[in-house]
């Protein structure tokens, strides 16, 4: 998995530069701080702190 620095995403209409899928974190919890996301039949939990840092946990 590579990271990708936010300046390598356009905002305009929330487009990716590179074609990558983006989301906003807000968007998932749908306003709140919490999601569970799916993969593999495995249940992680995405978290926005308080910092407004993103935590994925399993």
């Amino acid at each position: 998995m590579t990271a990708t620095r936010p300046a390598e995403f356009g905002r305009a209409g929330i487009i990716p530069v590179n074609n990558l899928p983006l989301h906003e974190a807000e968007s998932l919890t749908a306003g709140g701080n919490q999601a569970l996301i799916v993969l593999n039949d495995q249940v992680y939990n995405l978290r926005i702190t308080r910092a407004g840092k993103l935590i994925l946990t399993k």
